[in-house]
């Protein structure tokens, strides 16, 4: 069988990848496939910048609000998510159009996700104890055992932490090993153009301090109050993401300065995009374009990738066919 094409968006936070998704779903008949990991949980809209149903264009989205608050939503799960919506994607002769900052459910996506074992709590429990007695003993253990997991791994993401040391502990093998071109269950059936939005730098940090502060006093705060009323634990996986941690503590008074507050969001959001440029220039095949998702002249630049690898798609389905 002929491969199908799928096209995916990348990039740092605020790139405009929302924009380019949409121009190209537009120009090429496509379907949407959200991979930023909070937009799939019901409510976390303003935090995340999920888009409304107008913002949407009428052009079908997939992968938002998939999930409850406490739902467990892991890199496994989109992939099955993903595997599961792209023939019916294909056969409507619709265009599947990735979109998305978490460069992990990404490449689980593309180059297969190995199983590695199961969530071991006893461990976990000994390994948060041990912070609680030596705060920091988690990540000198990390820098240890597996330094190459402990680069990659933001020092405040406890979460990824403590799992590196949970793979690395248990099956003898550092994280990075779990993903490998040559690992099990990689796509297959399509064939992808890698897309990654590189706009200048700082231009792109002044736009994300002015972006918090338009979610900030855009109704985050109300978010959290509600969502909290609702009933949804602070405790949840969502509320660790940047905006709704700094707006949590703000709110139950753990950080009562709510200007520290935004200036931690600020920061923070700086760093998660540096970290994602990172992500994206190591993977392979990654086609950049320099500028905004929003700017014509960048959509033009992708309309022009797209062209040139659809036809080819096409021609290798055609060459297969005859």
């Amino acid at each position: 069988m002929p491969n199908h094409p799928l096209i995916a968006i990348a990039g740092p936070t605020g790139a405009g990848k929302s924009s380019l998704a949409l121009a190209l779903a537009e120009r090429y008949n496509g379907e949407i496939i959200n991979f930023d990991s909070v937009q799939v949980y019901a409510g976390f809209n303003i935090g995340s910048a999920k888009l409304t149903l107008a913002e949407q264009r009428g052009i079908p989205h997939h992968l938002i609000d998939l999930c409850a608050p406490s739902d467990l939503f892991t890199a496994g799960d989109f992939v099955a998510e993903v595997r599961a919506l792209l023939p019916g994607i294909s056969a409507r002769g619709r265009l599947p159009i990735l979109c998305g900052g978490t460069g992990f459910y990404l490449r689980a996506l593309l180059r297969g996700l190995s199983p590695g074992p199961q969530r071991d709590d006893t461990l976990r429990g000994r390994l948060l104890e041990r912070e609680a007695r030596r705060p920091g003993a988690i990540r000198r253990l990390l820098r240890r055992l597996d330094p190459g997991a402990a680069e990659r791994i933001h020092p405040h993401d406890a979460n990824k932490s403590i799992r590196a040391l949970e793979l690395r502990i248990l099956s003898g093998r550092p994280a990075g090993e779990y993903f490998s071109s040559a690992g099990p269950a990689p796509l297959t059936g399509y064939d992808s153009l890698l897309l990654a939005l590189d706009p200048p730098r700082d231009v792109l940090y002044e736009k994300l301090n002015e972006r918090c502060e338009s979610i900030w006093y855009g109704g985050l705060l109300d978010e959290v109050r509600i969502l909290l009323a609702a009933g949804v634990s602070p405790t949840v996986k969502p509320f660790e993401s940047l905006g709704y941690k700094q707006a949590l503590r703000y709110l139950t008074g753990q950080e009562p300065d709510e200007a520290a507050a935004l200036e931690e969001m600020k920061i923070r959001t700086r760093q998660y995009a540096k970290r994602q440029w990172t992500w994206f220039r190591a993977e392979k095949d990654m086609e950049w374009l320099c500028g905004f998702g929003s700017a014509p002249e960048t959509q033009q630049e992708a309309y022009a990738w797209a062209a040139i690898f659809l036809k080819k798609v096409a021609a290798s389905a055609e060459h297969f066919q005859g």
